[in-house]
């Protein structure tokens, strides 16, 4: 995204959320199963993150590689990629894995494995600084990454060397590969965690796209590194979702994936899209 190329703009960032999870039912329909949780609960973020974001000046990480999908929506839905590539997604020898990798377009970074995103990050954000560069730095997180150590060790060495361009965009939506991220591991409180740590926070509805646009915003201070944490769902958007689906990883049959196109189309008709 800090590639002097790079050009996009988002003049309706709540339409381009409901784009992001059309385009991820898309996708993910092909194969009937996948990681469409994680593009229903970090579809407004995304929205919101691409609408602040400076093209070709600052930089995005996504530190979970399967929430890339969400990503990869937006990109098609700016033109930084070509909406057929997206057919692609998943398939044997893609560029787009379903799982994203230091090889995955668009961005700056991801991370395939889980809690090394922030690392990068802030390797960016000190080296931006150094070199004089007016830049921030957006790095996705989940919640489930909060069980990482390596996290906190980044946490840490932001805060010490007041990486003030750098911003952490938190999705929590208490979802990860093993069930409920609280029935797992207790991270809570989370804003207060973070703070300990030196950092900014502020807390947001995730879904609110305006609010995660303004908390972005206002989120860089002259000395600390900020987080953002948006409360999520990763059933969001999708009413036609029966009660057992797995968030993390959904199962979408031919005849469930066509509802749910149905049900996000009617949603972007019904708000003027």
């Amino acid at each position: 995204m800090s590639d002097p190329g790079a050009s996009w703009a988002v003049p309706d960032p709540a339409r381009l959320a409901l784009r992001i999870r059309l385009r991820a039912v898309q996708m993910v329909a092909a194969q009937g199963f996948g990681y469409l949780g994680q593009a229903l609960s970090s579809a407004e973020q995304v929205a919101a993150l691409f609408a602040v974001a400076r093209p070709g000046v600052d930089r995005i990480v996504c530190s979970p590689g399967h929430y890339v999908i969400a990503f990869y929506a937006a990109a098609a839905e700016t033109g930084l990629l070509p909406g057929a590539a997206l057919a692609s997604y998943g398939q044997d020898g893609s560029a787009l894995e379903a799982i994203g990798s230091e090889r995955s377009p668009v961005l700056d970074y991801v991370c395939g494995s889980l809690g090394q995103g922030l690392s990068a990050a802030a390797g960016f954000a000190l080296s931006d600084r150094l070199r004089g560069r007016e830049t921030r730095t957006f790095a996705l997180v989940s919640d489930g990454e909060l069980e990482e150590g390596q996290v906190w060790e980044a946490a840490m060495f932001a805060a010490h060397h007041q990486l003030s361009g750098l911003t952490v965009l938190l999705d929590a939506n208490n979802s990860q590969v093993d069930g409920p991220v609280d029935s797992v591991t207790t991270i809570e409180p989370i804003a207060a965690k973070w703070a300990a740590f030196g950092w900014g926070t502020a807390e947001v509805d995730g879904h609110d796209v305006a609010a995660v646009a303004r908390a972005l915003t206002a989120a860089p201070v002259s000395t600390r590194p900020s987080v953002v944490i948006g409360r999520t769902s990763t059933r969001r958007g999708l009413d036609c979702l029966p009660p057992d689906a797995d968030g993390h990883f959904i199962k979408l049959p031919a005849e469930l994936a066509a509802t749910a196109v149905r049900e996000l189309i009617a949603r972007l008709e019904q708000a003027g899209a």
